[in-house]
């Protein structure tokens, strides 16, 4: 099945057909790490992990580079403000984005270029630029890419370079040409970390580093580039003109863009209080529970974040757990060896292969439950066995059904009462009942349904899950 995928550059679906036959080159922007990981990254992060997924479950060959900005006015700042070498704080937070990212199930990329590393590289493309007339030196010291100069700016984001005069300005410490041309090089500051060029002592600027560090590991020309919905402009749009000028060929064929998120209702934001990191959200709900949230909704579309949507997404994928319970998780069957006459599996690739629309590839899942609870309850061992590896190995694509249906019941979060405490009253209760002490055993049940933990009791003895 020919795959589509929306191309935020053309505005439309198109057929997905890569450079080169049976393989796929992929960057996406990543981190710049400064501070915790917040639910928008992780919306990226997740985003990007099911398509590398199903890229590669598909037979794709995927080379995917994923960068991390470590040098950058917000670093700066903030390494200031601590009173820390900047480099102490990157290596701080992207240990910190990798923990997240582990936590999640998003596998890491193939490469991992760190602006740090590519300085040459960026100092060879501003040179490059200059040469070509895209760019020019500053009196101030600092480099700047001649807007003016590229014909097709403006043709991702849809912006036209006249209108973007309007509101525009050249601050009082700046000497450039136009007041659209941005920064390339920085000059440093004094006392600033900084690097030689040709220019004098700086630093690359955020746009410059993406183009660099993308040809670098990619080419000039590559297959998909991703990222955020708050970079297609002026970050993509930047990008685009710089690599195109510099090396005279399309830079990336299919742009990709994940939906913003939204908490209640409104814009994530630091200024407005409804700010959460990956890691405080995970305090409190487990890793598939936050990622079966993320991929509910198509990975194009703004997604509102909100505690009862936390709640609904654990409860529907709670939905999975008795079709699955004391089944085992391993082995999943690789997805090129699935049975391709399978009706859920055709239903699932036409999902997947229609710009990798995740809620339709989640609706089939359930239908598929439903089938395995049916042979559940009708002692159709067989069926049973076949039909749970096959919602693993679909699931899995997805990063979701990857626990034991019973650890992920028993999952809990920080002040909620441990599994070896309710073991210890679920012991208590069993004494009170040999005793015909029901009173207290009807007491133990009670506290714990008040502590979120309900009982479950049968002919084998008794088990629980969080409410």
């Amino acid at each position: 099945m020919s795959m589509q995928i929306y191309n935020t550059l053309s505005r439309k679906k198109e057929a997905f057909t890569p450079i080169e036959a049976g393989k796929v080159k992929m960057y996406v922007c990543g981190m710049t790490v400064y501070d915790y990981c917040h639910l928008g990254h992780a919306r990226v992060l997740v985003a990007f992990d099911v398509i590398s997924r199903y890229l590669r479950a598909k037979g794709y060959q995927l080379n995917y580079v994923r960068n991390i900005t470590d040098i950058d006015d917000k670093i700066l700042r903030r390494a200031d403000e601590n009173g820390e070498d900047y480099t102490a704080l990157t290596e701080r937070f992207i240990t910190a984005m990798h923990e997240d990212a582990e936590r999640l199930g998003i596998a890491p990329p193939d490469a991992e270029p760190r602006a740090t590393g590519h300085i040459d590289d960026i100092l060879a493309m501003i040179a490059r630029l200059i040469e070509r007339g895209f760019a020019y030196a500053a009196e101030n010291g600092d480099v700047y890419y001649r807007v003016s100069r590229f014909e097709g700016y403006g043709k991702l984001s849809g912006k036209k370079p006249d209108e973007l005069l309007s509101g525009a300005r050249i601050a009082v410490d700046e000497a450039k040409e136009d007041p659209r041309d941005f920064a390339l090089w920085k000059a440093a500051k004094s006392g600033e970390v900084s690097w030689p060029s040709p220019w004098g002592e700086g630093r690359p600027g955020w746009h410059i580093e993406c183009s660099a560090m993308s040809t670098c590991c990619l080419g000039d020309n590559f297959d998909i580039h991703g990222g955020g919905p708050d970079l297609v402009f002026p970050h993509h749009e930047n990008e685009i003109a710089q690599s195109e000028a510099a090396t005279g060929k399309p830079y990336a064929n299919t742009w990709m863009h994940a939906g913003a998120v939204r908490v209640d209702n409104e814009k994530m934001s630091k200024s407005l209080g409804n700010f959460f990191t990956i890691r405080e959200i995970l305090d409190k709900y487990h890793p598939e529970v936050v990622r079966y949230f993320l991929i509910s909704s198509h990975y194009r579309s703004a997604i509102n974040y909100s505690e009862d949507n936390l709640q609904i997404a654990r409860q529907t994928l709670e939905r999975f757990s008795p079709a699955l319970k004391g089944l085992p998780v391993e082995p999943v069957t690789p997805y090129n060896e699935l049975p391709a006459d399978n009706r859920y599996v055709q239903r699932f690739d036409a999902a997947m292969s229609d710009d990798f629309a995740a809620p339709e590839a989640l609706a089939v899942l359930f239908d598929l439950v439903r089938e395995l609870n049916n042979a559940r309850a009708a002692g159709e061992d067989a069926a049973v066995t076949e039909q749970a590896a096959l919602l693993r190995s679909l699931g899995a694509i997805l990063g979701i059904l990857g626990c034991e249906a019973e650890a992920f019941l028993q999952a809990g979060s920080a002040g909620e009462l441990s599994a070896e405490e309710i073991e210890s009253l679920i012991a208590e209760r069993v004494q009170a009942k040999k005793d015909r002490d029901f009173a207290r055993a009807d007491g133990i049940r009670a506290q714990l349904l008040e502590g979120g933990v309900v009982l479950e009791d049968s002919r084998e003895g008794t088990t629980w899950r969080r409410a």
